[in-house]
Order: structure tokens, then C-alpha cells, then sequence
């Protein structure tokens, strides 16, 4: 455990004494009160990460002990404990900001349950707030680095966006950060001070995802022995992101959608009605009108979460941002790793540069790390960049000037594809799988390939023939530059 701080308030020297026991074993740093007027003098004094608080307290309720403890910290997690299981008065002790609630008897288990779940609730908190605080210390978009055009318009597309209440979809690539463009679009919206939540839509179970977005009632199903709150709830007044939407169950998509609409939705097995206020942004790497075409994904669900849509563009469409990109990783790793990498070689930087990053932003950033946390000196060599990167095959297209009476670029272009597949099928020796490779196509499209231009597979697939010279007609329409 991590030792977080734990207020126990309540006025049973018994019940004291079993949770000091129960919260120590498990790691706990607990402190008790007896009352409430003790309570509060506690929490004034010092600063708590969770209050286990008795609702039927002498002199000073706990209902009211819970409304002074949220003046003193808005954001502290509070859970009500007591031996009368009033649904009334579990309602009231949320509405007045409990995190949950407990009756008498528990199990041992239940109580370091909730409690874990309290603490990540509290974590995921000041993680907001160190994101709110770098994002007013460094600027706006202090992650997202990007001097190309394409990037600016991004940028001024969220600046727009933020502030509104509308949903915003982002598309993109895996590794083309995002989930940093959704951070960024809660950061600079009002809800910058209420959390940010997400939603790992596709890495769960159907029934899981519900109960994780919902939440659910105690005995909802087998094996829910205490009522959890949901996503939904959690993300109240602030953001909730779905990562990869387009994974979404298509059953989960109808509840979804349905929420977006009503803004109001049911625990699993409940049947009290929730409001929420929830912005939503998601994102996703597919392709969702081609989903939707093939019955994957819900039209309807699809035009909700397309009011404005951000398209990332993959890194190898933007490699003028490469040098600030590592620069930028380079300090951030130096400095997590205490080291003083301060440059990378040019030789390096060029293999960088040739390289097409089909991981995008996040490759990038791995191989910056690693050749921070290997650098014996205060320079990344080109020895640093992984083998995979450095020796990727670089193609240099020759330069060429357009003849006064024109030419036909698509004529051209057919010529040269033709040639390439040409030259390739000679130095596999006729092997179409491995020139195939070779291509980054398809075995079944280098085959179409090599029938729409009518090529020839070399009978002797032992020999190497060097590429064919252009054509006598070429040459008199394209000139070297």
C-alpha cells in the first residue's frame, strides 16, 4: 500500500477499533475522531486523502459533518457509514457530495473495496489538477508539439471548439495523439476544473463496459456485493473520452446513445433515474462511416458524435515537426531520468527524418527515450536509434522538369509504378510474395498490379537483370532537373 492518510469519525470505541485494525493491516495511515466537532479539528489541521464518516453521530450529525468537511476540501472523498440502511438517507449523503455509502454489518473485504475505489476517484482528482496546473504553466497545448500547417489548424479547430458544449470526434492513427487533443480540448473548455474520465471502450466485455460506464446496484448481479457509481457519474460536470469508440458493442452503442440524448441513464439492476452533465469526446482509428456502412457501428450514434471531427495527421505527413518532437522528448526524458542529454547527432536526426513511423508520435517518443536512458554522453548518436529505424530503405525520386508542350502525369506515373514492380520482381527473382513485401502491398494486389500493366514474371528466377531504361518516349518528355 501507499500509505495514504485515512480520517475515521465515529463515536462506537468498538467500530473505531475495527476499522484502525482492518485499515492498518491493509497499509492504511489511520487516524480517528470520536465525534464530529473532533472530526472537523482534525481535517483543519491536516490534510487526509479519504473520511470514513458515521452518519448517527452525537450533537453534530454526520450529514452535516459531511457539508462542513466539503468546505474545508471540495475535492476530499468522503464515504458514509452506518447501521441503518436508509436508501433516503443514502441519496441525501450523495447529493451532498459522499463518494458511497455503507451499511452496518460489512464485510471486511467490502469496506477496502470502496475504500480502493475512493482513492482512485481522489487520484484521478489531483491528476487533474497537475494537468490543469502544467497546462497554465506551460501553455495551452504543452503537449501537442506541431509547427505544421496542418497542426496549426488543429490547434486554432480546438481553440474554436473548447469552450462549446458540442461532442467532438477525433481521428486518427494509433499513436497520434488523441488522447493529448482531448486532454487539451477539456483543459481550455469551463469544465477544466471537473474531471477528466476515460473510457477504455475497447478492452472490456460487453456486461463489463456497461457496469464500468452505468455503475450498478448492490446484488445487480453475481458478485456485486456493494453499489458502485459509473463513468457517467464520475465524469459529472466534466469530460468523459472514449478511446477507440469504434469498439463499442453495437448493444452498448444503444445505451450510449441514449444517454447522449436523454443525458440521464439507470445503474444496472437500479431503478433510481441519474442526471449527469457530461461532455463527450471520442476518438477512434477506423474508419466510421465505412463501420457504419458494414453494420459495425450505428448511423445514428455516428452523426451524434460527429458534430465537429478533428483529423490528426499521421507523422510521416508531417516531418517537419520530427526536430521539435525531439527535442521536446529529449528533455522530458533527461529530466525523468536525471541525465544531461542535451542534443542529437545530425546522423542521427536524418535517420529520424527518413524513417516513415508507422507507430507515429508514441514510436517516436520510445525510441527518443531509449536512446536517452542508453546515452553514455550528452548526445544521441546514430548508434542510439534502433536498428529497424536506422536501416529502414530510403527511395529517392530523381527530379524531373515538366516539358513547355506538357505531359500526362498519369501517364507518367503508370510508367514508373510499372518500372518499380518491374525492378522489383527482378531482385526477388520472380518471388511475387516476397516482392510483395518488398512493395508494403499485398500479395493480391501486386498480382492485380502485375496484370493491369501486363509485366512479365522472369522465367529465370536465378538471374538479376538490371531495371530497364526509360522508354524513347519518355525521354523526350521528361528532363533531368
Amino acid at each position: 500500500m501507499s500509505g495514504e492518510r485515512i480520517l475515521v469519525v465515529d463515536d462506537e470505541e468498538v467500530m473505531r477499533d475495527v476499522l484502525m485494525t482492518l485499515l492498518s493491516k491493509a497499509g492504511y495511515n489511520v487516524t480517528l475522531a470520536e465525534n464530529g466537532a473532533e472530526g472537523l479539528s482534525v481535517a483543519r489541521r491536516g490534510s487526509f486523502d479519504a473520511v470514513i464518516l458515521d452518519v448517527m453521530l452525537p450533537e453534530m450529525g454526520g450529514l452535516d459533518v459531511l457539508e462542513e468537511l466539503k468546505r474545508i476540501d471540495p475535492e476530499l472523498v468522503v464515504l458514509m457509514i452506518t447501521a441503518f440502511a436508509s436508501v433516503e438517507t443514502a441519496i441525501t449523503a450523495m447529493r451532498k457530495g459522499a463518494f458511497d455509502y455503507i451499511a452496518k454489518p460489512f464485510k471486511h473485504e467490502e469496506v477496502l473495496h470502496i475504500l480502493r475505489n475512493a482513492l482512485n476517484q481522489r487520484r484521478l482528482q489531483d491528476e487533474n489538477r497537475e494537468l490543469r496546473t502544467a497546462l497554465r504553466d506551460q501553455g495551452r497545448f504543452t503537449e501537442i508539439v506541431g509547427k505544421a500547417p496542418r497542426m496549426q489548424q488543429i490547434f486554432s479547430l480546438i481553440s474554436q471548439a473548447a469552450p462549446s458544449r458540442s461532442t467532438i470526434l477525433v481521428i486518427g492513427e494509433s499513436g497520434t495523439g488523441k488522447e493529448l487533443v482531448a486532454k487539451a480540448i477539456h483543459a481550455n473548455s469551463p469544465r477544466a476544473e471537473r474531471p477528466f474520465v476515460v473510457v477504455n471502450s475497447g478492452s472490456l466485455p460487453h456486461d463489463l463496459l456497461e457496469s464500468n460506464l452505468f455503475g450498478h446496484v448492490k446484488g445487480a448481479f453475481t458478485g456485486a456485493v456493494y453499489a458502485k457509481k459509473g463513468l457517467f457519474e464520475l465524469a459529472d460536470k466534466g469530460t468523459l473520452f472514449f478511446d477507440e469508440i469504434g469498439n463499442i458493442p453495437l448493444e452498448t452503442q444503444a445505451k450510449l446513445l441514449r444517454v447522449m440524448q436523454e443525458r440521464e441513464f439507470m445503474r444496472l439492476g437500479g431503478v433510481e433515474t441519474i442526471r449527469v452533465d457530461v461532455r463527450i469526446v471520442a476518438a477512434t482509428n477506423i474508419d466510421l462511416r465505412r463501420a457504419v456502412e458494414e453494420g459495425r457501428f450505428r448511423e445514428d450514434l455516428f452523426y451524434r458524435l460527429n458534430v465537429i471531427a478533428v483529423q490528426l495527421p499521421p507523422l510521416r505527413q508531417r516531418k517537419e515537426d520530427i526536430p521539435a518532437l525531439v527535442a521536446h522528448f529529449v528533455d522530458k526524458y533527461s529530466q525523468e531520468n536525471g541525465k544531461r542529454v542535451s542534443a542529437v547527432l545530425p546522423s542521427a536526426l536524418q535517420a529520424l527524418l527518413d524513417y516513415d513511423w508507422p507507430g507515429n508520435v508514441r514510436e517516436l517518443e520510445n525510441v527518443i527515450e531509449r536512446g536517452v536512458v542508453l546515452a553514455t554522453s550528452g548526445e544521441i548518436d546514430r548508434e542510439l536509434i534502433p536498428d529497424h529505424v536506422r536501416s529502414a530503405p530510403v527511395f529517392h525520386v530523381p527530379l524531373l522538369t515538366v516539358p513547355p508542350e506538357g505531359i500526362s502525369l498519369k501517364d507518367v506515373i503508370a510508367s514508373f509504378e510499372r518500372r518499380l514492380i518491374e525492378s522489383t520482381l527482378e531482385s526477388t527473382r520472380g518471388v511475387q510474395k516476397e516482392a510483395a513485401r518488398l512493395l508494403g502491398l499485398k500479395p493480391t494486389t501486386l498480382n492485380e498490379m502485375i496484370k493491369r500493366h501486363n509485366i512479365a514474371i522472369p522465367r529465370d528466377r536465378r538471374s538479376s537483370v538490371p531495371v530497364a531504361p526509360l522508354r524513347e518516349n519518355e525521354e523526350a518528355k521528361i528532363t533531368s532537373a
